[in-house]
């Protein structure tokens, strides 16, 4: 048997040494006996060979790799999917067409054309697909077609609008907002941004104004809702933006209690004008968990799934680099990175998974006489989103973040992420670097990522072992709140 084993592993090592000489492996590592190539598969007797299992030895310093992906792969499936479908062949109106070609686009995304119809159909959708790929317009131009033609069927009253756009962050309902307001700048469509901070003024001094598109959080939003200053009886869209944010156990209450509110149908009747309420769930990733979620308020069997071939999967046309290193080496490699990317002029994005340690690399790199701006949770809202502003508009190249940043913010100018702390969860990772690579984002993107605590090198192993079998990446559908208290439970029976 082992004379087998001998036979079958060289002839193995002498295919792909062949094959290497033809392409360019879609992993490239620092000690190239572990390139992992196109079409690649590992037999049972060997298992997966992964460059990163020796990484928990300190001895492991400075090794790392490199997953390039597939970068025609992203042609290959837009292809598949109906990429080339035009607007005006999924149902887009002539209004709306004028605008998205006046804004120079010119197809739909492969998502957008997939999600177009059930929405503009009526059903509840659950929109699922990998960061950067043009999902709030996905939804938006459905629910924009549906607002022209009820608008002038519908009473027009005062903080009664006909969709709302609810998200889970300040940050992302003031984006959201911005690109509605794009959108309807020629059109007779009337939209509002509202999130939370001094919300009790707003209570006190009402807002009072005509909105058929509301963008807002959920925290103001429900306020407003109880103490009846926004009406919902008007109300025939809601969308969940970062609908795995909102569905986790940390939201779920609250957005159970508030949807409970809105009649919710199996299907809306699409008349003029409508009966019911539909649901829109979008989110980069979703929980396995998700009839359960929304069983609260609707009906899980309704919901109509759509979804991209890439999902859950890392951008194949992005290159990852993780690199082994000790905890006192990470200070050094980021001052070299960084002052690569500012002599290159590159917008680069810092993540660390600490207030604390956003703040030191913020800190520390401005000693060293590079401009950096940081932003965190725990900062108050206007100077969080001024900070932003700064990386947005090109003041500032450089951008120290906490997972604040992670969600939903088009950061399209971004064409450097650095995770200077390893995110804890893999869904973490997907939207972190879902901020470079986006759609209209410069073609020279790329992800680089320190491996220094034994919990990271774990879940890197499980990330390169995913991308080596070509699975979907393990643990991205979990309940992050409900994994913190399953590892404080096991940590507080172990006695420690």
């Amino acid at each position: 048997m082992s004379k087998l084993r001998q036979i079958l592993k060289l002839s193995y090592c002498r295919f792909y040494s062949a094959e290497a000489k033809k392409k360019l492996p879609i992993i490239s590592c620092k000690r190239p006996e572990f390139n992992h190539y196109e079409g690649q598969s590992y037999s049972k007797f060997e298992g997966v060979k992964l460059a990163s299992k020796g990484w928990l030895h300190s001895r492991s310093k400075n090794d790392y790799f490199i997953v390039y992906g597939n970068a025609n792969k992203k042609t290959e499936t837009e292809e598949r999917e109906g990429y080339r479908k035009s607007f005006d062949e999924i149902g887009l109106c002539d209004e709306l067409k004028d605008v998205v070609s006046h804004l120079g686009y010119t197809l739909p995304t492969a998502i957008q054309a997939k999600s177009f119809s059930p929405i503009i159909e009526g059903y509840n959708t659950a929109m699922t697909a990998e960061t950067g790929c043009g999902k709030t317009l996905a939804y938006l131009l459905p629910i924009l077609q549906h607002i022209l033609q009820w608008k002038s069927h519908v009473p027009e009253e005062f903080n009664s609008p006909m969709a709302v756009v609810i998200t889970p962050s300040r940050e992302l309902a003031t984006q959201i907002g911005e690109v509605a307001q794009k959108l309807t700048e020629n059109l007779n469509i009337n939209v509002s941004t509202l999130v939370g901070g001094k919300t009790k003024q707003k209570m006190l001094n009402p807002p009072v104004e005509y909105c058929d598109l509301l963008v807002t959080t959920l925290g103001a939003y429900s306020k407003l809702i109880t103490t009846g200053i926004f009406k919902i009886h008007n109300v025939h869209h809601v969308v969940l933006d970062e609908a795995d944010t909102l569905l986790d156990d940390s939201f779920i209450d609250k957005v159970s209690n508030l949807l409970k509110k809105f009649n919710i149908h199996y299907k809306v009747e699409i008349k003029t004008p409508p009966k019911g309420c539909q649901v829109t769930l979008v989110s980069a990733t979703l929980p396995y968990e998700l009839p359960e979620a929304v069983n609260s308020f609707m009906d899980p069997q309704s919901l109509r799934t759509v979804t991209t071939s890439n999902i859950h999967k890392i951008l194949p046309h992005v290159p990852h680099k993780f690199i082994r290193l000790g905890k006192a080496q990470k200070p050094v490699e980021l001052l070299k990175l960084v002052q690569a990317d500012v002599n290159l002029k590159r917008p680069v994005m810092i993540f660390s998974n600490k207030t604390a340690t956003c703040d030191f690399v913020s800190m520390f790199l401005n000693e060293n006489n590079i401009e950096c701006v940081n932003i965190n949770g725990q900062m108050a809202v206007p100077l969080k989103l001024g900070k932003f502003d700064l990386y947005r508009n090109g003041s500032v190249n450089v951008l120290s973040c906490t997972d604040i940043a992670s969600r939903g913010l088009d950061t399209l100018r971004t064409r450097h992420i650095i995770n200077y702390d390893f995110p804890l969860y893999t869904s973490d990772y997907i939207h972190r670097c879902g901020r470079t690579g986006r759609l209209g984002s410069a073609d020279d993107c790329s992800i680089t990522n320190f491996i220094a605590w034994p919990r990271e090198i774990l879940l890197v192993q499980k990330i390169e072992t995913a991308i080596r079998k070509n699975n979907e990446l393990p643990n991205v559908n979990a309940n992050i709140k409900r994994q913190i208290e399953a590892r404080i439970a096991k940590l507080s029976s172990a006695g420690i």
